[in-house]
């Protein structure tokens, strides 16, 4: 820089847009940490979030538009009851997207998605042989039934065993094993659907799924959770191929 041209001085500006957003993200988790904010609560309003952070209020209406994407938040408009961004507890459905598209783009091979979905479903299933409730029961069961209808095609028999392996999930007693559980059962969902559709006999196939589901739910309605981690390791990695 030229002698006297004076002090080359940055002038203040707002955070850059791209990072401005994740303030928000950064100020909501540390209120939930400090227990200032709860599920059902409403987050403060646009212009008073803008003026806390010093940040723009498109920036903060980015960062709902990413916590909406992520299942965490809920807006509503007007001035009524149902106004305002409300925090919801409900991350299976993102995180199941997040998954499936990750895989789509070989971010996560197939091998490994196996293996990851065999860890966390023997943990599930022993977990409901342990926790189950009489509505768990009752809910595996439901699909259970609906599977053994031999008139179910492809797509039928694929939503009662997508169904059928979130239900043990929801009866694990553990939230986040279940969301995970579920989320990556979920992701693997259109897999599953293929290869049903592929199969060159399809009764012979489902024929056999259902005697592993049958065997699994009676190892968890028994109360034997090694039983049941050991029928729901064989019942995948026998459909999937070996996870190693």
């Amino acid at each position: 820089m030229a002698q006297g041209s004076g002090v080359d001085r940055a002038t203040p500006t707002s955070a850059p847009r791209s990072r401005a957003w994740e303030q928000v993200l950064d100020r909501v988790e540390a209120d939930l940490a400090a227990g200032r904010l709860h599920v059902g609560d409403r987050l403060p309003p646009e212009r008073e979030l803008a003026a806390d952070l010093g940040i723009s209020r498109p920036a903060v209406r980015e960062a709902i538009r990413v916590l909406e994407a992520w299942g965490t938040v809920v807006s509503g408009t007007g001035s009524g009851p149902e106004s305002g961004t409300v925090l919801v507890a409900a991350p299976a459905a993102a995180l199941t997207r997040f998954l499936r598209l990750h895989a789509l783009l070989a971010s996560i091979g197939s091998s490994d998605v196996v293996r990851a979905r065999v860890a966390l479903e023997r943990e599930s299933t022993r977990l409901a042989a342990r926790h189950a409730t009489p509505d768990d029961h009752a809910a595996i069961a439901r699909h259970l039934d609906a599977m053994d209808d031999p008139a179910l095609d492809a797509d039928g028999f694929n939503d009662h065993d997508t169904a059928f392996h979130v239900a043990i999930a929801h009866a694990t007693g553990n939230p986040l094993v279940a969301e995970l559980t579920i989320a990556l059962r979920e992701s693997m969902r259109p897999r599953l659907l293929s290869a049903l559709q592929a199969a060159a006999d399809l009764a012979s196939v489902t024929a056999q799924l259902r005697v592993d589901h049958h065997g699994i739910y009676d190892a968890i309605r028994r109360g034997r959770p090694e039983v049941a981690a050991d029928l729901v390791e064989a019942h995948i990695t026998q459909f999937y191929g070996p996870a190693d």
